[in-house]
């Protein structure tokens, strides 16, 4: 049996205390959330499998067991905030997006 050094054991026992918070499909949509949650004050990693564990998940980012719920509610509340801005855009897209907001139905 292989022994590991001490700096393999140490990493592996700090990545074994995180625990994924989300998946991404990019690794640039991974560090996007990863910059997110640090800047919320909580600590993330990412972790990209190689190929031979490779799913249909993606890229994990993950954060310690402890701050899962707080990383969730931020994940989410940016989550919504972006998909109100993509509607936004879309009806500003539109063309007259304010002529129809005035019209009298009576």
């Amino acid at each position: 049996m292989a022994k590991r050094s001490k700096k393999a054991q140490k990493s592996q026992t700090k990545l074994q205390e995180f625990v994924v918070v989300a998946f991404a499909e990019e690794l640039e949509e991974a560090r996007g959330y990863e910059t997110l949650l640090k800047s919320n004050d909580i600590p993330a990693v990412i972790k990209e499998q190689d190929e031979q564990s490779m799913n249909a998940e993606g890229i994990a980012v993950m954060v310690p067991e402890d701050c899962l719920d707080e990383a969730h509610v931020v994940i989410e509340s940016q989550d919504a905030y972006d998909d109100f801005y993509d509607f936004a855009l879309e009806d500003e897209d539109d063309g007259d997006f304010d002529s129809h907001l005035f019209d009298d139905d009576f």
